[in-house]
């Protein structure tokens, strides 16, 4: 007897491979990238040289927020945003696991079933995302939400900082 597992390792060795070819194929900065299992137990973690220290829990509270509220971390974003106090009231109630900004991706089999979630850190939010997001489908998933934005390779870090003077 063995227990059954919702997101085997050698698929979540997949998406991460694909995940970070695609990041390197985009010249993305350095990225981690986290593959989560329906539970949210940690299946697979890679970061590439280079990739920052709070990089792992920043991949990881984006799936893990994704599969704790059901939605992708984009959908967080965009449905919270102007509920500080219930996005603070998530925070707590994770532990501080829960990251509200794209890069959380759920995975879910063709019949719909929620298998795990992926976790992408390193580049703007929907750099990462995009990356989840076709790794996900590489792998033979659907992934939630199915397409990247429409502007994910213009994102630029300078478009979310102001410039220092």
């Amino acid at each position: 007897m063995r227990l059954h597992t919702s997101l085997p390792l050698d698929r979540a060795n997949s998406i991460i491979a694909t995940a970070l070819d695609l990041g390197r194929k985009a010249s993305l900065l350095p990225l981690t990238v986290v593959v989560l299992d329906a539970g949210g137990k940690l299946v697979a973690m890679q970061s590439e040289d280079g990739s920052g220290l709070l990089r792992f829990e920043i991949a990881f509270g984006k799936a893990y927020g994704a599969l704790g509220m059901g939605i992708s971390s984009r959908l967080i974003r965009d449905r919270l945003s102007e509920r500080p106090a219930f996005q603070n009231a998530i925070a707590a109630a994770s532990d501080g696991q829960f990251i509200p900004v794209p890069g959380g991706v759920l995975v879910a089999d063709s019949a719909g079933v929620i298998l795990g979630a992926v976790g992408v850190s390193g580049d703007t939010s929907d750099k990462d995302e995009y990356c989840a997001i076709e790794a996900i489908k590489a792998a033979g998933f659907d992934p939630e939400p199915a397409n990247p934005d429409p502007n994910w390779r213009t994102s630029s870090l300078s478009d979310h900082y102001p410039a220092s003077t």
